[in-house]
């Protein structure tokens, strides 16, 4: 396709991508060309719900980033797993379907951020939504994303949430309803026992549209911007360099890590920094690549004293064997569901205005060995993971070198303030909490991890540096907003270039109260209609 011209050109079919590239292209008007630097997503294990085990560090279908040695975390660096195929990381996560709270979205707006408080995101998130359960004021249906409940048969599960009652957390049937405030069930983008990626929820009823134009295999390694406008895209492919024109719009949708990369490398960041990197100034825009954070956690690991866990199945072919054959005709077992089906929203401090900490529920243990690889331990074995959803420390994406198929530089700042350490450590002691309360007490025959000798702060600190690792919602490196701190406006436009914008969670100027495949695939749905209400006006 090289030399053709588009109407509008997104790269990356991530959460967001997807959804813009089928928006665009809805009305038949618009001729949209739609690249993906990774694979079509073929692998049977990406449809499975536990499949995403799978995936972890599979190198064909996931970038297997690393970060830089983390001081905070005793110079350990940071593994940070993202989906390298159509769909993106939405085609490998854990498929938790959550959006964060109302002032969440009304602090963007505070930000400067217009249209971006709850009410105005609210009937995008409706939009997207096929919600299992019903319409209502929170939820839609007739979207393409399925949002359906898991339904697990494992009396552990129940043992949890009932502890969390006796610790006093109320119950809550539904965390992106009125409150999130609470413990209860988790819901899935899944349905039928099978993974409901931004891929299958746009791409496939968009796959016989004769002016969408999908590319996998398609690596955007510069953004062609000619007297301040951005006019076309360049793409590495198996058979080469190509390049698409575009007479509308592009839109830049590579995530928190490929979005502030492309625009580096096509001369779109810190003018000190491009320099250093000998690529050509076309826009000194500090901002691009700044404002990296992550939600950070840990967990407390248990032996169970009942064979009631997904390290049973990892340690027994035979129950491999019926979860194999139970999925294979019927959609049903451990394999159908993301073994994460519950979880509970606390505020750590009661002065807070919502929830600070985030519990899951896993109904697994594990240890890690060999760098990123994971293992379940060979007995029985649960885990409470508090996850710190309002952090501090900020840190940076950057270029490790000109070459536009090398990793970015990726910098966190974990653990470096006394707020981020003091919310993990509320959270290590409020899981032990948890299990020590009488629905859960049977079921714990010890605590694994870390262990009765973590007792004091000090001791607690030095495993959270330890242990500790990303929750792998990294955010906000292309800061939506105004003055020298943005990278893009309220209506994701890139500053100072024109016919360019940025639409996935590197526009997030905070990370919101939870996990960010929701949100993302609303800031996508709401790119695209301002998109299209602008080539309306044009």
């Amino acid at each position: 396709m090289s030399g053709e011209t588009f109407d509008f050109i997104v790269t990356g079919a991530g959460s967001a991508g997807c959804a813009i590239a089928a928006r665009l292209s809805e009305s038949g008007r618009y001729r949209v060309l739609l690249l993906e630097a990774g694979r079509r997503d073929d692998y049977p294990w990406i449809h499975i719900p536990l499949g995403y085990h799978k995936l972890f560090t599979h190198a064909d279908y996931n970038w297997k980033f690393e970060s830089e040695p983390v001081a905070g975390l005793n110079g350990r660096t940071s593994y940070q797993p993202r989906g390298k195929m159509l769909g993106g990381t939405s085609s490998l996560n854990g498929m938790v379907y959550m959006r964060g709270t109302p002032a969440d979205y009304d602090g963007w707006r505070q930000r400067g951020c217009e249209g971006w408080d709850y009410q105005s995101v609210l009937p995008y998130f409706r939009k997207a939504e096929n919600q299992e359960r019903g319409e209502n004021e929170f939820h839609g249906v007739g979207g393409p994303l399925n949002v359906t409940d898991q339904h697990p048969k494992n009396e552990l599960v129940d043992a949890i949430v009932s502890a969390c009652v006796e610790a006093g957390i109320p119950r809550n049937p539904d965390f992106n309803g009125a409150t999130q405030d609470g413990v209860g069930p988790y819901q899935a983008t899944a349905s039928g026992g099978r993974r409901w990626s931004a891929a299958v929820a746009y791409l496939k009823p968009a796959r016989n549209r004769r002016n969408l134009v999908v590319t996998p295999n398609a690596h955007a390694t510069r953004v062609v911007v000619e007297d301040g406008r951005a006019v076309a895209v360049e793409y590495r492919t198996p058979k080469g360099l190509e390049t698409a024109r575009c007479r509308g719009e592009i839109i830049v949708s590579g995530g928190v890590y490929g979005s502030p990369q492309l625009l580096l490398l096509s001369g779109i960041g810190p003018a000190a920094h491009l320099s250093e990197m000998g690529i050509p100034v076309v826009r000194d825009l500090p901002a691009v690549g700044a404002n990296l954070h992550d939600h950070f956690n840990s967990y407390v690991a248990f032996r169970c004293t009942k064979p009631l866990t997904l390290n049973d199945l990892a340690m027994s072919p035979m129950q491999k064997l019926t979860a194999g054959v139970r999925y294979a005709f019927g959609r049903k077992g451990p394999l159908s569901g993301n073994g994460l089906y519950a979880g509970a929203f606390v505020r750590t401090d009661p002065r807070f205005d919502r929830p600070d900490m985030q519990m899951n529920f896993f109904l697994w243990s594990i240890e890690k060995r060999d760098g990123s690889a994971i293992y379940a331990h060979k007995f029985p074995g649960f885990s409470l993971s508090p996850v710190h959803l309002r952090p501090e420390g900020r840190g940076r994406v950057s270029l490790k070198s000109p070459d536009p198929l090398a990793p970015p530089k990726i910098e966190f700042r974990f653990l470096e303030t006394a707020h981020d350490i003091e919310a993990m450590l509320a959270g290590m002691r409020l899981a032990r909490r948890i299990a020590g309360q009488p629905s859960l007490r049977p079921y714990v025959a010890e605590e694994v991890l870390p262990g009765p000798k973590a007792e004091t702060d000090d001791a607690l600190i030095e495993d959270l540096r330890k242990r500790g690792v990303s929750n792998l919602h990294p955010v906000g490196t292309c800061r939506m907003g105004h003055g020298a701190d943005a990278a893009v406006d309220p209506r994701l436009r890139v500053h100072g270039v024109r016919g360019l914008r940025v639409a996935d969670a590197s526009i997030m100027p905070q990370v919101v109260g939870g996990n960010t495949n929701a949100p993302s695939i609303m800031i996508g749905e709401k790119c695209a209609a301002m998109v299209l209400d602008d080539a309306g006006r044009a």
